[in-house]
């Protein structure tokens, strides 16, 4: 079975994360863990967005195109695969409490293990209460923009294209039949399957893949972050109900990204949009948000705002003219139960009233290793390529100068951050890209991590050399600009987050030690999100989930783009952005965002603090989790391969 999140971005870490619906473009992800996109509309977008073009026949292309095949794969089969022998009997993992590495890679490989690999037997009427950490805003897939959308959307939503947690896309079985890719990588065919329907009984077809296209492309629809790698194509044909072909602008390693957007029902949108294109305002788009037409394995039959969404299992989905076509959802009924308190959410778990939940670090080190806890409860962890930072906004008057940046870093106790706040189980940051991933730089000039550590005597002859300094004899360095003396004290935004706020404020005097006044704000999430996507503020404390391909970074380094927040420019990075879209081998291509990456570093528009890991807890009646990159359900198999004991 097949869920599709996207590409999805690469997620601003600052309010609460998933805004996946598509072709991996990074988009803000809060310190709450809720990666949410702006859907604010970027100034200058053209009215036309899609030009001219009369596609050629299926008959002309297929004898001018020599097509190659591109992998459909069954994520769940190729985990079969992975077979790997449990290190404990289930009884004793469920005994066991996680204490260690070797305790987490124990509890993993057997409560880990698919249904298909286990001895247990599966509960197929089994209820799950998911936690939500935030109540939706739209059921539709266009407008889907948090995390818990994206988690809605992979059970309700149909689309054609996924990853596994390895990262390498594929087209899913469970809704193509085939996928080609032109050898000049300049068209991309799919034929659908025959036994796909929505909700409502309507066939689901190409024309709503086109459609869908057509749609996202209009410029009069709010929602430039679906967009982002979508205006890259420059058409998509529907030839007839199950054959669609993608033309591309351009032969890019990233087409395969591009192609992967959400996809509506034309019979359910084609005559509503022309009266709303905010999709909410009608009556009619408004009776589709508590009743949506879904074309994935759940339909919604509650949504009650603030409370829960509950999701049942489609029979028409798996099953087709009396045969099972596809793997049977292991759950009769998913509930998401809206807990927005992360303590309330643990609490919660503990007491058997939701079945998972996501801990964060302080969660997993002191409130989750009691008998109380374990009652119920496991607990299990994996790497995550998420990393957190302070951003600097180079168009202020303090950190434009490199000096200052590395000033900044250098003030910084890394050190006192990793053990104390943190409880010793981040890894420290050394730059976007993670040491486990493929574009991580293989050698450097100068060893990643020289800015991780603290040394005040660098970080003062530093600020001397950018002529900030004490003239006045108050304790606080200044500097004259433009003829006026303005003190070195800045603003520090951060998300109302404990965790977050207490780092921060080691920060804070951190720099009080070399004369700096830094006044921590803390912000409610769409309060700090709007002054950081207006470029309204002097520093920020954020981060960034994983992209599931390093081209996203060029939407957060390249000199003026979306995400660039900063105002941070460098011409080098700029040209190994656009050379890395110019490499197909992939260890070529590592290379080329390697070099990005330590040049990022060295300049230090952000000061990268730590690499944030994943943790959570599972009720002991749950198996079959895995990790990727981006936790346990932002790929595929992901929650597919969850299930509950009999």
């Amino acid at each position: 079975m097949f869920r599709k999140l996207g590409g999805c971005s690469l997620l601003l870490i600052a309010v609460l994360t998933l805004g996946c619906n598509r072709s991996d473009r990074r988009s803000p992800e809060n310190a709450a863990n809720d990666k949410q996109t702006d859907t604010k509309q970027p100034e200058g977008e053209p009215e036309v967005l899609l030009e001219p073009f009369d596609p050629p026949t299926l008959e002309e292309l297929n004898a001018k195109v020599e097509w190659l095949d591109s992998p459909v794969v069954d994520a769940f089969d190729e985990r079969l695969a992975l077979h790997e022998k449990p290190l404990v009997t289930v009884q004793q993992a469920l005994a066991m409490k996680n204490n260690s590495a070797e305790d987490n890679k124990k509890i993993l490989s057997v409560l880990g293990l698919l249904a298909p690999e286990s001895e247990e037997k599966p509960n197929y009427e089994a209820v799950i209460n998911r936690s939500a950490a935030q109540d939706t805003r739209s059921m539709n897939p266009l407008l889907a923009s948090s995390v818990q959308e994206a988690y809605v959307q992979s059970l309700i939503g149909f689309g054609l294209f996924g990853f596994d947690w390895n990262l390498v896309p594929f087209a899913s079985p469970d809704y193509v039949v085939s996928w080609q890719t032109s050898k000049d990588r300049m068209y991309d065919k799919v034929v659908l399957r025959d036994d796909l329907t929505w909700s409502d009984g309507k066939p689901i077809t190409a024309h709503d893949v086109a459609f869908s296209f057509q749609t996202i492309m209009n410029p009069k629809i709010p929602i430039p972050a679906v967009r982002q790698g979508t205006k890259e194509l420059r058409w998509v044909e529907a030839y007839d109900d199950h054959t669609v072909v993608y033309f591309q602008k351009r032969a890019e390693p990233i087409n395969v990204w591009n192609i992967n957007f959400p996809i509506i029902p034309k019979h359910i949108y084609e005559n509503s949009i022309k009266d709303d294109y905010q999709l909410t305002q009608s009556e009619y788009h408004q009776k589709l948000e508590n009743n949506p037409v879904c074309g994935g394995p759940y339909t919604v039959t509650t949504k009650s705002r603030g409370s829960e969404i509950v999701l049942e299992r489609r029979q028409d989905w798996y099953m087709h003219n009396g045969k099972e076509v596809r793997r049977k959802p292991y759950f009769k009924t998913v509930r998401f139960i809206v807990i927005e308190d992360g303590n309330t959410r643990r609490l919660a778990l503990q007491s058997g009233e939701i079945d998972e939940c996501e801990l964060i670090a302080q969660q997993w080190y002191s409130q989750t290793s009691e008998d109380d806890f374990y009652k119920l409860n496991t607990k299990v962890t994996g790497p995550e390529w998420t990393y957190f930072y302070i951003g600097w906004n180079q168009k202020r008057p303090f950190f434009a100068d490199k000096n200052v940046r590395h000033a900044m870093s250098y003030t910084m106790n890394h050190q006192e951050m990793l053990d104390s706040l943190c409880y010793g189980l981040y890894q420290p940051c050394y730059g976007p890209f993670n040491p486990d991933s493929w574009m991580y730089p293989k050698s450097t000039a100068e060893p990643l991590g020289r800015f991780n550590h603290q040394d005040l005597d660098k970080a003062e002859d530093l600020l001397d050399a950018a002529g900030w300094a004490d003239s006045d004899g108050d304790g606080i360095r200044d500097k004259e600009i433009d003829g006026k003396l303005v003190p070195f004290e800045f603003t520090l935004l951060v998300s109302s987050k404990p965790d977050r706020i207490a780092i921060c404020n080691l920060f804070r005097e951190n720099l009080e030690s070399i004369g700096i006044t830094c006044n921590v704000r803390p912000m409610e999430a769409a309060a700090f999100q709007d002054r950081v996507f207006n470029r309204d503020f002097d520093a920020a404390f954020s981060g960034w989930g994983s992209g599931a391909d390093p081209y996203t970074n060029e939407n957060i380094f390249k000199t003026g783009a979306d995400r660039n927040y900063g105002g941070y420019s460098n011409k080098e990075v700029d040209e190994l952005f656009k050379a890395g879209m110019q490499e197909f081998d992939r260890e070529k291509r590592g290379a080329i965002y390697g070099k990005m990456h330590e040049l990022v570093y060295e300049e230090q528009p952000y000061m990268f603090l730590f690499y944030r890991a994943s943790f959570y807890g599972f009720n002991k009646k749950l198996r079959g989790y895995k990790f990727s990159p981006r936790g346990p359900y932002s790929y595929s198999p992901g929650f597919d391969s969850i299930w509950s004991v009999d």
